[in-house]
Order: C-alpha cells, then structure tokens, then sequence
C-alpha cells in the first residue's frame, strides 16, 4: 500500500487549494491541464539515465485540485481503520494525515509522457518526519488506459460474462498479463476492481519499476518480473484469460519484435490465450513525424516500424496470429480511436461468434456497447465505457 520516503518530504508542498466542479472522476480529462503542457508547475523528483534503451527516466510532480481538503478527514479515518486491518500491532503508531495530492508524470528524456498517475502524501503523527506516497488506484488519468480497459472489458464479457461477474466478487480467478508497467496505473486499477484477478506484470526496464515504487506510489510488495517481454513469453507456460500491452521505448517506439507476425513472441502469445474467452489489448499511437516525407520508413527504423499509418499491418498481424484469418467462430479484432490524444485500441478476442466467417458490424457494436454498460455498473466505474468503445470502432479484415 505505501512507499516511505527515508527522510522529511523535500518535494515543495505546491497543493492547489482551487475550489472547482465536483467531478467525481478524478482523472477526468477536464483536469488534464494541471498535469499537460505544466511544465512551468512541476518539479522532478526522480532523475536516472536507463540502461535498458529509455535514455533518461525522470518522475515530475504537478500540484492536484482534487480531492478538495474538506474530503481528507474522512481518508485519514479510513487510512486509520486500514491500518488496523491489516497490522493490528500498530494502534499506538499514531493517526495518519494528509499533506495534499500530486499528479506524477513518468517521462522518457524529458519529452515522451509514458505515464501518470494520482498519489495521496500523508504521514503518521508520531513520525512528522516521513511521508508515505499511495497511488490513487481509482483515478485513471490518460485516456487511452480508459479505452483499453473499456474496449477489452466489454468484449471479454461479450463472450463470457459470467467469468467477470464471478471474478469481480472474487469467486473466480481471472489471470491477467501486463506487458509494460510505466506508472503502473493498470494493474493497479484492475487489482482494485476485480478481487479474483491474478496479474502479472513485465517491465523490461528495473528503472522504471523503481521510478514507480520510490516516486509514483505503487505498492513495493506487488510481484514484477523484469524481464524483456518476449524472453517472458517464450519461458512461460500460464494461461491468460486476458492480455495487455504498452510497451513503448525511449524514442516512443514499439518494437518490431512485438508485432511482426512470424515473430517468437507472437506465436508464443497464441499458446498462452485461453482458446474460448482469451482477450488481447494492445496501445497503439502514431509515430508519423518519424516518417520521410514521401511516408516511407527511414533506414535506420527497419527492424522497429512506428504505428501511425501502419496501424492497420499491425492488427492484422495480431488477428491474424491469434484468432486466424476469418474462420468461423474463431474469433475477431477491431480497433477504437481513443478521445483526445493520437492513440488507437487494438482488441482481439477469441471468444465472439462469426456466421459464414463475417460479423456485421452493426450488430457487433449493439452487443458490445450493451456489454459496455453491465461491465460499468458492475465495476461501478467512474466513467463512461461507451465513450471509449463508439469512436472511430473498425472491425479488422
């Protein structure tokens, strides 16, 4: 649950006290602009160059409007009740209280944003002198996390609810596969949502998950594996019920390795798919700018293609590999733009149903967004899934 920080907090305590609309989505995009575009508001916290390809690794705070300071005295007495919970040994520690809320922002030399997160800072009376850091599960702060979590929610529970209810209530396991851990916002907001779910984690990158636990909040108990995402997948034999990936590099590049469709990794991820439900959620964004002007790729990016006009090679290779070109009933893929930034969802699911080898698309959608609406109330999500499933949906040939 905590990160401590060895001595007394010397982040500058920059909280705004700004009174605004009560949203109760936390990570509403209307509070983007505390966070994006900020720079003149933030302050690193965290600064390492990264052996594993992300060059300069850096964690910037940004002051957070919310939760407003009349809400704290209620977090403090639940911090209190939690800690009873679950060490009893700690009554005389001392109450807990809040110093104020942070947006933190994982960036990859100074420019790519890979990352952001909410954190709670707070300390105990007896110990004035060091603050803990948690990382606020409920608040999803970039849209395209919403869109994979709507778009691949929705579609597992198109083809087979009953292991979502059972597995949001703890009555059935549910295993699920994070390729990339950033902040680490994703798995966290599954675990807190779906009490049967059984999450790995992979981050290549062991700055990375150090960024996470000593600047962003994430739980230092929580099992990561740091290793290169295909040396995983080749040496395990688990099987998912659902997959995510956002693996993007220093240079904001998704690497070749990961899509190509006679790639290890590709054919490996297939065997690790459950073969009635499995689901596969994969972050795409445009990389144009990287193009020659006549929209080839340069030499140099041979082996690591961006996304942007290549989407589409992409999700087909994935569709292609995992579910197969068309059979009946082997399932499909689709892709959903995600509201406010250049980001596409990619979703392949084994389970849906095809007659003839054809979907119609019309009739996809109603299902999935009446999916879309039972995964929400179920979850009791903060925000709306059907935002992130009706843009820009294509089916994949």
């Amino acid at each position: 649950m905590w990160r401590r920080l060895g001595s007394a907090w010397n982040v500058r305590r920059g909280f705004s006290s700004a009174v605004r609309q009560r949203i109760e989505d936390e990570g509403d995009w209307s509070y983007s602009s505390e966070w994006w575009r900020a720079d003149s508001d933030g302050h690193t916290v965290f600064r390492s160059i990264s052996d594993k390809g992300n060059g300069l690794v850096s964690v910037v705070a940004y002051p957070s409007s919310q939760p407003n300071d009349v809400h704290w005295p209620e977090m403090e007495r639940w911090l209190q009740r939690r800690q009873l919970e679950v060490l009893p040994v700690c009554e005389r520690e001392g109450r807990f209280r809040i110093l104020g809320y942070q947006w933190r922002a994982l960036r990859f030399n100074d420019d790519t944003r890979q990352s952001t997160v909410k954190v709670m800072a707070a300390y105990r009376e007896s110990e004035p002198g060091s603050v803990c850091l948690m990382q606020q599960p409920h608040c999803l702060a970039v849209p395209y996390l919403k869109s994979m979590l709507s778009a691949g929610l929705a579609t597992i529970a198109s083809c087979s609810y009953d292991i979502i209810e059972k597995a949001v209530h703890g009555k059935k396991t549910m295993n699920i596969l994070c390729i990339g851990h950033g902040g680490g916002s994703l798995p966290l907001f599954l675990a807190s949502k779906i009490k049967g779910a059984l999450i790995h984690v992979v981050e290549i990158d062991p700055l990375v998950i150090s960024a996470s636990i000593k600047a962003m909040g994430f739980p230092a108990f929580s099992v990561m594996t740091q290793s290169d995402a295909e040396n995983f997948v080749l040496d395990n034999n688990n099987l998912y019920d659902m997959i995510f990936i956002d693996a993007y590099d220093g240079d904001d590049i998704f690497p070749r390795k990961l899509w190509d469709p006679n790639s290890p990794f590709l054919k490996a991820l297939s065997t690790q798919l459950h073969p009635e439900h499995g689901t596969v959620v994969v972050n795409l964004h445009s990389d144009s700018e990287l193009l020659n002007p006549d929209g080839s790729v340069p030499s140099v990016l041979e082996q690591i293609l961006p996304m942007g006009k290549y989407v589409s090679r992409i999700a087909r290779a994935y569709k292609d590999v995992l579910v197969g070109n068309g059979k009946e009933g082997s399932g499909l893929g689709f892709t959903v733009s995600v509201p406010w930034v250049c980001n596409t969802s990619l979703v392949v699911c084994r389970g849906l149903q095809k007659s003839g080898g054809h979907l119609n698309r019309d009739f996809f959608m109603n299902t999935i967004m009446s999916k879309s609406l039972e995964v929400e109330n179920l979850l009791d999500l903060p925000f709306s899934c059907l935002q992130y499933i009706k843009r820009g949906l294509m089916l994949v040939d």
